[in-house]
């Protein structure tokens, strides 16, 4: 069955949490699989996405995190940002500037958590030595959305080229595959 997307997101942002938290203070230097990030790259780049995403509500304005914030705390208040807009039936359903595709936020959050949220917490425990393995409910979710934008989503600063995987590869490995990550 199909999650609703507050529910998918939750598990998703629940799991980016337990990342960020459990993060070794020695690590967040260290190089992650996105060519030129390090893991502390990565964390903040999902942070900004995050508040992006708010900031579309209002078409106000965000910052990335700087190098001077405590970003595990950044990523709590954005993700419940995230959480609360998702949870509010007016918020969830506004219609987002061309910027963003011209869907609704919660279409997007889905989008965001799937293509953004789960694979980049993927490369953050790449880069900090803890636990790769991805929601297969999200996983699903991911290739069902990312598959079909094959040729959009290999620009500069995207997806890399796809990487072939292994005949007995499993779903997981197939989408980070497919995203150009080496598994």
């Amino acid at each position: 069955m199909a999650s609703s997307v507050p529910e998918l997101y939750g598990r998703i942002a629940d799991r980016f949490s337990e990342l960020i938290r459990n993060c070794p203070p020695d690590r967040w230097e260290d190089p992650s699989p996105c060519p030129g990030w390090t893991a502390w790259d990565v964390a903040a780049h999902v942070v900004s996405n995050h508040r992006r995403a708010i900031a579309g509500l209002d078409r106000s304005g965000y910052s990335a995190p700087a190098r001077s914030e405590d970003l595990p705390q950044a990523w709590d208040a954005a993700s419940e940002e995230v959480k609360a807009a998702l949870r509010d039936p007016v918020k969830a359903h506004v219609l987002l500037e061309e910027e963003f595709g011209s869907i609704t936020f919660e279409e997007f959050v889905r989008r965001m958590a799937c293509a953004d949220t789960l694979i980049h917490g993927w490369d953050l425990a790449r880069a900090t030595g803890q636990n790769e393995v991805l929601d297969p409910g999200a996983v699903a979710v991911a290739t069902e959305i990312l598959q079909p934008e094959v040729g959009d989503i290999r620009m500069p600063k995207a997806f890399g080229a796809k990487v072939s995987p292994a005949a007995d590869a499993d779903a997981q490995t197939r989408l980070l595959n497919f995203l150009g990550r080496q598994v």
